[in-house]
């Protein structure tokens, strides 16, 4: 089977467990030079709902289709929310998705278009996950890309395919970190193709965040009192402004046992990224161009000729979906 779901042994998914799948994963690896070097660029903005969200959706929407789910919640600043309501409406799951009122309009339209409920919270991203919380605790299926494990496996599948379309590890990965499940779960990928023998080495992880909202940064920095410090302010990078990352520590954990770290990108330093990645023919949402940012950061810090190759820049989400 084509995409993601070739990698079915590694889900830990119940043998009769349906498959919801609308076509997730294979997604284009592309070379370009960078800085007087060769970057590869990991086009997740061309999964079937517009972003990398697909892999993990496709996996959890299939398991809750395995325990006859019909009706479930979810809340988003709007890339998990679109996905969660496109794979829910191929499974037949009403879903009601709650986003923050600032959510850009073409989110909260898409979310709208695959037939999902749109519930706008005014205020911050915290106040959306109180909404849905509550609704949990009242017994409505919650199906969370933040709480549930049942989307990491499906973004592990990136690992596969990325080592599958370079035939080696590569050196470092670069990647907006909100939640930072999508660091999670290219770690547990890794990791699962070290102990296979299929590759030697790990690359290293490098999670980004926005400073206006950069707990994961603050964690990694000062323990938590940064992440205590951390601000809450509006970002560009809306995708990515999580105050309170339920796997917090995990992810800093997988991000130090692979030598990696955290960068905190400014919002001077995000459009200009966007337009420099368009330039090179990648468009992408202003959260996915924090990594341009970063991979400037991390060039300088490392030396252009130092830094571990090979270097895979993930891109997360589509500019259709802010334009």
């Amino acid at each position: 089977m084509p995409g993601i779901w070739r990698y079915r042994n590694t889900f830990g998914l119940p043998e009769d467990t349906p498959i919801v799948s609308l076509g997730e994963g294979n997604t284009p690896l592309v070379w370009a030079d960078v800085f007087g070097r060769q970057v590869a660029f990991k086009c997740e903005y061309q999964n079937p709902t517009g972003s990398f969200k697909d892999r993990g959706t496709s996996t959890l929407v299939s398991f809750l289709r395995s325990r006859s789910v019909i009706e479930a919640v979810e809340d988003s600043s709007g890339n998990a929310g679109a996905s969660f309501a496109a794979y829910a409406s191929r499974a037949g799951i009403k879903a009601r998705i709650y986003v923050p009122e600032s959510a850009s309009g073409p989110k909260r339209k898409q979310i709208e278009a695959y037939g999902a409920e749109v519930v706008a919270v005014p205020g911050s991203r915290e106040n959306t996950a109180e909404m849905v919380r509550r609704e949990a605790d009242i017994g409505k299926v919650y199906a969370s890309h933040a709480y549930l494990p049942y989307n990491l496996p499906g973004y592990a599948t990136i690992a596969y395919e990325i080592v599958e379309q370079m035939g080696e590890s590569p050196g470092t990965i670069i990647c907006p970190a909100g939640q930072g499940g999508l660091l999670l779960g290219a770690a547990r990928g890794f990791t699962a193709l070290q102990a296979s023998g299929i590759i030697r080495q790990t690359p290293e992880l490098i999670g980004v965040q926005a400073l206006a909202c950069a707990p994961l940064y603050g964690l990694y920095q000062s323990g938590a009192p940064g992440m205590e410090s951390a601000g809450d302010e509006q970002t560009l990078a809306e995708g990515i402004r999580v105050r309170f990352p339920v796997r917090a520590q995990a992810v800093i954990n997988v991000v130090v046992a692979s030598h990696g770290r955290f960068v905190a990108v400014a919002e001077a330093e995000i459009l200009p990224g966007r337009d420099e990645l368009a330039r090179l023919g990648f468009y992408v949402e202003t959260t996915s161009a924090v990594v341009w940012g970063a991979l400037l950061r991390m060039m300088t810090a490392y030396g252009i000729n130092q830094m571990p190759e090979p270097v895979v820049v993930v891109l997360t989400g589509s500019g259709l979906k802010t334009a």
